[in-house]
């Protein structure tokens, strides 16, 4: 096994326990919370797409400008 090699089978357990909370409480928290989303953040996901596709353009830039 993979992760046997690095990992103890307590801290194997111990990551996936971890894991299956923190999805979990984070869908609680999103359903808790939903009905402020339309108030506070609209229009958030255009702006995310917006202000990334301009990062990755201006690195892109960069990186052919000035190569490696």
């Amino acid at each position: 096994m993979f992760l046997g090699a690095y990992f103890t089978t307590g801290r194997i357990v111990f990551m996936i326990f971890f894991i299956f909370a923190f999805i979990a409480l984070m869908i609680y928290s999103y359903r808790k919370d939903i009905k402020n989303h339309d108030r506070y953040y609209k229009g958030a996901g255009k702006k995310v797409i917006i202000y990334g596709g301009l990062i990755i353009a201006i690195f892109v830039a960069i990186r052919f400008l000035f190569g490696n």
